[in-house]
Parts: structure tokens; sequence; C-alpha cells
């Protein structure tokens, strides 16, 4: 055991311990600062014209060296953040140029011409000289700001100098040669001090103004501003492209895009406007320099400006060569004009222009043909939708000319153009169609990316190589560094890959841009065919068989392309099926003004598309063709109650025939999957019938009975019976009450409960031998024969007793119902219950509504709301018990 040493001792020894805890303490934390030190990144060198000490920063220590914050002063620790110092620099040179113009502006006058030209002189080279100092100092934040109140003193200058030695100068020729001499004056002086990043951006926006204020000092016509402006704008360019620092490039770009697209503006103007080919030649010089400029500088811009240099320069070509001929033609011929020289603009797949600037010619010249068929748009909108008027007047006569039936107020002298603008450009997708694969490989060279570049797979990576994914060495491909496009041979020729985005894609792609090719030919020949009859006036029955050959010929075309398979022939097919019903819409339509061209027009139409419907193979078009077949039947159903003379009701039931024989054919088709677009295609027919008839109660009922026979028909096979039966029993119900109604029954138990009796027995009967039966089938009808009717005229009847019998027996069927779990029976009866009630005490409600305050109605609703909120859950979970209940019931 040791002995405990005395108090002074042991304070000794602790007094020891802490001092060797403290000293091992101070060596730790030096190693940790040093462990930090090596662990932290190394500083980065200044990159050109960007020096760290611009901010007051001076620069790191020695390697390993701990960063110091910005502002850090030796010995005085951290100072300011640099970002307050550029506050006080600014405001700072803000208020010195502020002193300076004050003083230019108000106390000039006080001081004789020395004294003028001394301050102005010592300030402005005191201001220019001091940012050199400065910068040898390393204080480059203050040099900039110095060299901001510098360039504000040297405008002074030139103000100064206008309005004392040359007052009587012309104030824009003086401010161009102002302002070409202090853009010299400040790129010499950036170029001195290259440090300095405010001169040369300052230089280049001074450099904007001389030639364009020259122009209009010398009141030059609108050519001359033209090319002063892209005199500029191509300066402009050089400097983006060959400029020293990000600033001097961005400043140089945007000067340029803006001055260039306003001497491009002033090119179309004056192109556009042009009396003749003779006076629009100059304007279009000033487009193919603007062409000349924009392609020389898309050699050497990065991939997106070398884009758009080959759209500005492709969209300027079409306007200064499409402008000459242009002018000599009349109005509605010039569009095309600039669509051939846009078209023309594929030839560049032929040039050694860079890749990207070739794609942004392609896209102007698809630009200049997609606005050229947008100006052709209208004039087909209104042979389509034209005919619509005769809606209002049908077999007043045949017109002379196709534009008076048409009732359209388009000029069509202005629209010559659209049928050549659509049919060239039907070609032309056509041919792309048919030679697929030739135009594949003259694009090839556009779209494929060399090894390396970005988006192109890696050497021995899945399809680097390899074509559409094909194996290397397999028929049609090539290997990348070959030299040969990268392109493959696919079934029947086709290409194995989409063009577009610069990479394989696979089969699939290619085959939707060919499908969109033969689609778009499909839309836009059709539209060609349709505006030349109209552009030309040709007569009115001409324009009507026209319209009916080209929907046998775009039907025919549809079932070509159904049959032949693949994506690109589907898409041929939907476009040619989509165009055939427009077509045939229209028309019918525009055959509405002569009864003997309405009756052979939509006999034809619905020959038409029944053939096509049988010849089709299955599938939408099938179903589509035979609907349409279907509705153009039910229209000639009821041209012929017109040519008899009937009334609209009277004519009702010959609208059915259509319906009828869809039923027949329904029967005949049985399991086709085109029978139910058939049968559902004959309801419209009958609900047609149904409307005409409404305004006469005796044919209302025969059309109910007559729909509810067909629906009988259809109830004969047992895949419709489910929907059938109950639709014509419901039918035959209605019939039965609309009858009565019309009859002026008021007593209408006595032709109801013969029915319902013994329908109820054989209800009874169906449920005792198949207990499964649902009780809306075996009771339904029978209940609702009787109890519908008596509702119906008990609202209208003024006495108690038949609500009172009525009720009660709509009671009683409710307990049998919630007793025996019996669906019809509760819901049938319930709701007798519920509206007999609500007739009966309607009255007292009007009458206690009538006394209540005006507010309390609201407020009884917002409590309610209120409860239900509070019992959210409850409430649907009472809702669902409900359900569930119902559910269980048969």
């Amino acid at each position: 055991m040791e002995p405990v040493p005395p108090p002074a001792e042991e304070l000794a020894r602790l007094d020891r311990e802490l001092a060797e805890l403290d000293a091992r303490r101070a060596q730790l934390l030096t190693r940790r600062a040093w462990l930090l030190a090596a662990l932290r990144p190394p500083v980065p060198a200044a990159a050109p014209g960007w020096n760290p000490s611009a901010w007051g920063t001076p620069p790191g220590g020695g390697p390993g060296a701990p960063a110091q914050p910005w502002g850090y002063v030796p010995g005085k620790g951290a100072s300011a953040p640099r970002s307050a110092q550029n506050v006080l620099l600014t405001l700072g040179g803000l208020l010195l140029a502020v002193a300076a113009v004050a003083f230019t502006l108000v106390s000039w006058g006080s001081m004789g011409i020395g004294g003028r030209s001394a301050v102005l002189s010592v300030v402005t080279l005191g201001a220019l000289a001091a940012p050199a100092v400065l910068l040898r100092r390393g204080l480059t934040a203050t040099a900039e700001a110095l060299t901001a109140l510098a360039l504000v003193l040297t405008l002074l200058d030139v103000y100064a100098v206008h309005a004392v030695a040359a007052p009587d100068a012309d104030g824009l020729g003086f401010t161009a040669v102002a302002c070409a001499v202090l853009a010299a004056l400040w790129t010499a002086y950036g170029l001195a001090l290259g440090t300095l990043r405010l001169p040369l951006p300052v230089a280049v926006v001074l450099a904007q103004w001389p030639l364009l204020f020259w122009a209009w000092a010398a009141g030059a016509p609108a050519p001359v501003v033209g090319w002063a402006l892209l005199a500029t704008a191509v300066m402009d360019g050089v400097i983006a492209l060959r400029g020293r620092g990000p600033g001097v490039r961005i400043t140089a770009c945007v000067g340029g895009s803006v001055l260039g697209l306003s001497a491009l503006l002033v090119g179309l103007t004056l192109s556009a406007t042009a009396s003749g080919p003779i006076g629009a030649l100059a304007p279009g010089a000033l487009l193919l320099a603007a062409v000349a400029a924009a392609l020389a500088g898309a050699w050497r811009a990065p991939k997106g400006f070398a884009l758009v240099g080959g759209v500005v320069a492709g969209l300027a070509a079409v306007a200064a060569v499409g402008g000459v001929p242009a002018a000599a033609v009349a109005d509605g011929w010039r569009v095309l004009a600039y669509l051939l020289c846009g078209l023309a603009l594929t030839a560049v797949l032929r040039t050694r222009l860079p890749k990207d600037a070739a794609r942004g010619v392609l896209v102007a010249s698809a630009a200049v043909a997609a606005g050229a068929l947008a100006g052709s748009v209208p004039s087909v909108a209104a042979v389509l939708l034209g005919p619509i008027t005769l809606l209002s007047d049908v077999w007043a006569g045949s017109p002379q000319g196709f534009r008076s039936a048409l009732g359209s107020t388009l000029p069509w002298s202005e629209s010559a153009a659209a049928p050549v603008v659509l049919a060239l450009a039907a070609g032309l997708l056509g041919s792309a169609y048919r030679w697929w694969p030739s135009l594949v490989r003259a694009v090839a060279p556009l779209t494929v990316r060399e090894p390396g570049a970005p988006g192109a797979p890696e050497a021995g990576a899945p399809g680097a190589g390899v074509p559409g994914g094909r194996p290397p060495g397999a028929p049609g491909t090539a290997a990348y560094g070959t030299g040969a496009p990268w392109y493959a041979g696919g079934p029947a020729g086709a290409p194995w890959y989409a063009v577009g985005g610069g990479r394989a894609r696979g089969w699939p792609s290619g085959a939707a841009l060919r499908g969109a090719a033969g689609a778009g030919a499909v839309a836009l020949g059709w539209g060609a065919l349709l505006s030349a009859g109209a552009v030309l006036d040709v007569p009115y029955a001409l324009a009507v068989v026209a319209e009916t050959l080209l929907v046998a010929g775009l039907l025919a075309l549809a079932v070509r392309g159904a049959g032949s398979g693949g994506r690109a022939s589907a898409a041929v097919a939907v476009t040619a099926s989509a165009a055939a019903v427009a077509g045939a819409v229209s028309a019918g339509l525009l055959s509405l003004a002569s009864e003997g061209a309405s009756y052979a027009v939509f006999a034809a139409l619905a020959a038409l598309f029944a053939g096509a419907a049988f010849r089709a193979g299955a599938g939408v078009p099938r179903a589509v063709f035979a609907v349409a077949a279907v509705v153009w039947g039910t229209v000639l159903t009821g041209f012929a109650g017109r040519s008899l003379g009937l009334a609209g009701h009277e004519s009702a039931p010959l609208l059915l025939l259509t319906p009828a024989l869809t039923v027949l054919l329904g029967a005949r088709l049985r399991r086709n999957p085109v029978a139910v677009p058939v049968e559902l295609a004959g309801v419209p027919g009958a609900l047609v019938a149904v409307g005409l008839s409404a305004a006469d109660a005796p044919f209302l009922a025969l059309t109910l009975a007559l729909c509810g026979v067909l629906a009988a028909g259809a109830a004969v096979r047992p895949e419709r019976r489910p929907v059938a039966g109950r639709s014509a029993a419901g039918l035959f119900v209605l019939a039965a009450w609309v009858r009565l109604a019309a009859s002026g029954v008021s007593f209408p138990e006595a032709y109801t409960l013969p029915v319902t009796v013994p329908a109820l027995v054989v209800g009874f009967l169906r449920r005792r031998k198949d207990p499964e039966a649902s009780s809306w089938t075996a009771y339904g009808p029978g209940l609702a024969a009787t109890l519908l009717p008596s509702l119906a005229v008990a609202w209208t009847d003024p006495d108690w007793v038949r609500p009172l019998v009525l009720g009660t027996a709509a009671l009683v069927i409710t307990l049998l119902g919630a007793r025996h779990r019996l669906q019809a029976l509760l819901i049938l009866g319930g709701a007798v219950v519920a509206l007999d009630g609500l007739h009966e005490l309607a009255p007292y409600v009007v009458q206690v509504a009538g006394a209540l305050p005006r507010w309390l109605p609201p407020a009884l609703a917002g409590l309610l709301l209120l409860v239900v909120g509070a019992t959210y859950e409850q409430r649907l979970r009472d809702a669902r018990w409900l359900k569930d209940a119902l559910g269980r019931m048969r």
C-alpha cells in the first residue's frame, strides 16, 4: 500500500503533469496546422488579365502556406472583405465622375480658355497615368476605378472640344469622328496596360458608332446605312473570333449580332419593297455580303455559333436571290420564288462547309419551306370548311363555280401559287419516301459523329462501328476511321439508323422518319389538288366529282398502305385514312347545294367506304371505314324523308333503316372486331330519329318502340344480351309511357298493372329456379312499369289519395327488399317513397323557407359542412358500408 504524500509534494507533482500536458497540446496543434496546410490544394496561377491582387489581396505565401482570407494584411489580421472594397471604390469613382460632370457643365464658363484646357488636360492625363502606377503596386481594383473615371473624363473632353473649339460642326459627324478617335485611344491604352479589363470592351463599344453616325450625318440612303451596319458587324465578328479576353469577345459578339440583324432587316425590307428586278439587285448584294460574312465566321466559330451562322446565311441567301425574281412577278407568285431558292439550299450537301454550318443552312431551307406551306394553309382550309355555309340553305340550287359554293372571302388571286407550292413540297417528300436509302447516304456526312466526338460511341462499345447495332463485319457495316459513311443497308435496302442527332438510333427511328415523309407527301398532295380547284374556279359539278374521286384515291392508298406492313407504310395509311374522312365530309357538304348531287355523292361515299372496309385488313382503319359507311348511309335515309316532303317527326322511322341494317350486319359479322363499331355507329342514327320525333308524342312512342325492337333483335345473340336486353326492356317501357301520356290517360295503373303482375310472377319463378339471378332482371322491369308512371302522375295530381296509395305501396316494396335482400326492390321502392314524400312536403318547405331569415340557410349549410368535415372519416366508413351492403344484395 503506497503512502499518501504530503500536500506540498502532491501539489508540485500536479503542476509538473499539467505543464507536460500543455507542452504536448502545443506540439499536437502545431502538427495539426502543418497537416491542414499540406492537404489544402495549391493556389492556381492567375489567368492572363486576372490578378488576385485586383481586389487588394496580396498573393499567398510559399508552397504549403495556409491561404489567407480576402483583405488579409500581414501583421494586422483580416480586414474588410473584397465586396466592401468594391463598393467603396465604385462609390468613389462615381462621386469623382459626378464632380467632373458638374464642373464641366456648371463651372466651365467661369474660367478662361487656358484654364479650361489646363484643368481638363491635367485631370485627364492624371486619370490615365495613375492606373499604370497602381498596377505596378498590385492595386488592380483601384486602377480599374480610376480607369472608369478616365473614361468619363475623355467623354467630357470630347464634349468640351465640341462646345468650345468646334461649336458649328455637325453633331453627328463630330460624334462619328470622336467615337473613332476614342476607340483607337482606348484600344492602344488597353493593349499597353493588358491587366485592365475595362479599356478594350469600351473600345469595342465605341467602335460600333463611327460608320453609322457618318452615314446618318451624310444623309446616305438606306442601302448605304445597311452597308455601314454590315461593315461594323463584320469588324465585331473578327474581334469576337480573335479578341483578347472574354469581356472583349462577348461585347463584340453582342454588338455584331445586333448590328448584323439590323443590316439584314434593312436589306430584307429594301428587297421586299423593290419596284422591280433592277431595284432588288442592290439590297440583294447587301444580303449576299452578309451571307459571305456569316459563312466566313462559321469556319472558325464554335459549334453553336456556326449553326446559327448557317441559319442566318441561308435565310439571307434566299432573300437575296429570291428577291430578284419575286420583284418581277405578281404578289401571289412571290412565295414560289423564295421557295425555289430555299430548296436550292440543299445543294450545301455537296459543299465543303463545316458540318454545323451546313446543318444551319439546311435548317434555313426547312424554315423557308415551312413558311411557304403555312401561307398555303388558308386556301386549303377555305376549301374544306367553306361548304359549311350550305347547311343554312340545303338544295338551293347548283352554283355556277366552285368558289361560289365555298362562300369564302379569301382573296384567291393572292393564293394563286398555293397549289404549286403544295404540289412541289409533296413531290419532294414523296421522292424522299421512295428513294429513302439514297437520301440517307446523301445526308450521312452531316449526321455521323467521328470517333471521340461528343455523343459518339467509344471504340468497342455497343454500336461503335456497328451501324444500327449490327455485329462488326456484317454486310453493310463500316467501322470508324475508315472514311466510309456510317450507315448500313437494312431490309429492302432501307437504312439501319435514323438520320438526325448525329448518332445511330436503330431501324425503328429511321422508319418513323420515312413514314413522316410519306405522310407529309400524302397530306400536301391532297391539299394541292383541293386548292387547285378553288384557284382555277372550276365548275361546281366538276369540283364535286373531283373531290369524290380524290376520296376514292385516298381510300385506295390507305388500303394498300395498311396491307403492306411496316411503320412507314402504316403512317402513310393512317394519313390517307384521315384525309379520306375529312375529304368525304367536305365533298358531302359541297353536294348539299343540289339534290341530285347529294344522293350521288353520299351513295358513292357509302359504297367507297364499305368497299374499303371490306378490302382493308383487320385494324383501326377497317373499323373507321365501316363506321363512316354507316354514317353516310344514315344521311341518305334522311335525304329520303326530305325528298318525300315528310315532316321531321314523320321521317324519323326512315332513319331507323340504317340502324336496322347495322343490327343485321352485326349478326352476320358476330365475333368480327368490326361488328361492335358497326353496331355502335347505328346508335347515333337512332338518337337522331328519337330527337326528330320528340315534337310529336305518338311518333315518339312509335320510334321508341321500333328502337326497342332493334335492341331486342340484337339481344338474340348471347354476347349482346346483357346490354341489348336491358335496353330493349327500357325502350318498350318508355314507349308505353309516352303512348299513355299522348292518349291523355289519367289513370295509368289500369294499363300498367296488367303488365306488372305477370312480369313479377315471371320474375318470381325465375328467381325460384335460379336464386343467383339478379333482382333487377327478375323484378326491375315489372316494378318500373307501374311505379314510375304512377310517380309522374302523382307529381301533377292535386289530390292526396294517389300519393298516399303510391307511397304506401312503395314503402311495402322497400321493406320487402330490405327483408329479402333484393337490391331492385330496395332502391326502386326507396326512391319512389323519397320523391313522393318530397312532393307532399314541398309546399310546406317553401312556406317555411319563405318565413326564415335570409341568413339562416347559409348558416345551416355551413354548420352541416362543419359537421360532415369533423366526422369525415366516419362518413366515409358509412358510405363504404352502405356500398358493400348494396353490393351483397341480388
